[in-house]
């Protein structure tokens, strides 16, 4: 590719707000088969597609994950819940992805733990494609239905790990979001009810049922509603653990099942 080109790539792309104009034109040319293909892909991305969306993929724990136009793109900040999760696993834990998307939380896990035994599930039809191509080489089970529904009955009490990247954001502030996530992703990944604490509720409602004794449940939410999320564990009988990760702006909450009634849960921070 010749550098005219490429600064006409880099300058639509700037003029477009690209704030990555340089990295993104240099991965869409190394992306694109033709010459036609390459003009296709940068006036997707000029028009306002995200650029993991326009190329197929994204990067995520060093990992390319494979993403279908429409499908949640996996953030940089879920990293963290992956680090958190994978502190608490070990070889052949059974572990469980709620609202996996792309399925990249349950294939980084399978990268750092190595053998796990892995499900995951999705409400949505496009990321269960998604999540399906990207487990096959770590022999996940993809279900595609709401939460635990789609799951098998055999996983009752022997889950060591529930992790739920679920929607948190509240409804009136979907569009205060990144148009790129308004208008290319789909809602129900992004809408977590009047609150936002919609489905982390339903998460933790159901939990107790799939944990095995000392399993954890652990979920990405925001400072902001991070001791909410805490107290709707301790109601349904996990005890609340709170982490946060200042530099990546994120925060996982981990409930751990106990077989001890009545006992008192402290929020731990």
């Amino acid at each position: 590719m010749d550098k005219k080109t490429e600064k006409y790539i880099i300058n639509k792309l700037r003029t477009a707000g690209c704030v990555f104009a340089e990295d993104e034109a240099r991965l869409l040319i190394s992306e694109a088969q033709t010459l036609d293909t390459l003009i296709d892909m940068v006036e997707q991305r000029a028009n306002g597609l995200p650029l993991e969306h326009v190329v197929g993929w994204a990067d995520f724990c060093g990992m390319r994950i494979k993403v279908e136009q429409g499908v949640f793109v996996p953030r940089r900040r879920t990293e963290f819940l992956v680090q958190q999760t994978s502190s608490l696993a070990t070889p052949g834990s059974v572990i469980v992805d709620l609202c996996c998307g792309t399925g990249a939380v349950g294939v980084a896990l399978a990268k750092i733990i190595g053998y796990i035994e892995l499900y995951a599930t999705d409400i949505d039809p496009a990321s269960v494609r998604c999540a399906r191509h990207n487990t096959t080489f770590v022999g996940g089970n993809v279900y595609e239905g709401d939460l635990y529904h789609p799951l098998p009955s055999a996983l009752h009490n022997r889950v060591d790990i529930l992790v739920a990247n679920a929607p948190y954001v509240p409804t009136k502030s979907i569009e205060l979001l990144p148009q790129e996530a308004r208008k290319y992703e789909i809602r129900a990944a992004l809408d977590g009810g009047e609150k936002g604490l919609d489905v982390q509720r339903r998460v933790a409602a159901e939990a107790p049922k799939w944990l095995a004794p000392g399993g954890h449940l652990l979920v990405e939410t925001s400072q902001k509603q991070a001791l909410q999320t805490a107290e709707i564990f301790a109601e349904n009988g996990l005890i609340p653990k709170v982490e946060n990760c200042f530099e990546l702006d994120v925060t996982v909450v981990i409930g751990t099942q106990t077989n001890r009634m009545n006992m008192n849960c402290e929020i731990l921070t």
